[in-house]
């Protein structure tokens, strides 16, 4: 549906362009917009490139174990249904940890396997359990300490002070994941 909504918005355009004799800009602004779209992809290719590499050396020299046993009683509050040593809070700890970071790109295998090891633990396969629902609303909050991809397009579109924003997107994030807990907390309890 939604196709069919974005291909309607396209043609109204170009023929509104064409009536009004703006064609020209239509096409210089799809030409440059595409090149744009090149340029922001080869520079977050970068960045992601280069956190996903200092997430991999941090995984091997055990930090990303460090982290999972700071967070182990947080994450068994979190889950009391997931057993401690599952696989399942091996890939949450890894999820939280890399959106923590601000690395949402490499969050999502691990939120993807920790969703598959959820489902595995569930009883009712057709029903989300509360484990699963738990995770999908704390992970959408995505609490971050730094929001490597806000501050890769403020560089690129050069911005003075491209990490103006870790401040308020901590703080964000921060009321966002605590609203999301407490929601689904008060879900668990209603239920």
């Amino acid at each position: 549906m939604l196709n069919y909504l974005w291909g309607a918005m396209i043609f109204v355009g170009i023929l509104v362009a064409a009536f009004t004799g703006k064609m020209a800009e239509v096409t210089n602004g799809a030409v440059d917009s595409a090149k744009e779209a090149v340029t922001v992809s080869i520079t977050m290719l970068g960045v992601m490139s280069m956190w996903t590499g200092i997430m991999k050396i941090g995984e091997e020299a055990g930090v990303t174990d460090s982290v999972k046993k700071l967070l182990k009683p947080f994450l068994k509050w979190l889950f009391p249904d997931v057993p401690e040593n599952h696989r399942a809070m091996d890939y949450i700890a890894a999820n939280v940890t890399a959106n923590f970071l601000g690395l949402g790109w490499a969050a999502t295998p691990a939120g993807l396997m920790a969703m598959k090891e959820l489902q595995d633990l569930n009883r009712h396969r057709e029903t989300a359990s509360r484990a699963m629902c738990m995770f999908m609303i704390f992970n959408m909050s995505s609490l971050q300490l730094v929001s490597i991809n806000i501050i890769a397009y403020r560089m690129q579109y050069g911005s003075a002070d491209p990490s103006e924003i870790i401040g308020p997107g901590i703080l964000t994030t921060l009321a966002s994941t605590v609203a999301a807990i407490a929601f689904a907390k008060i879900m668990e309890a209603v239920k």
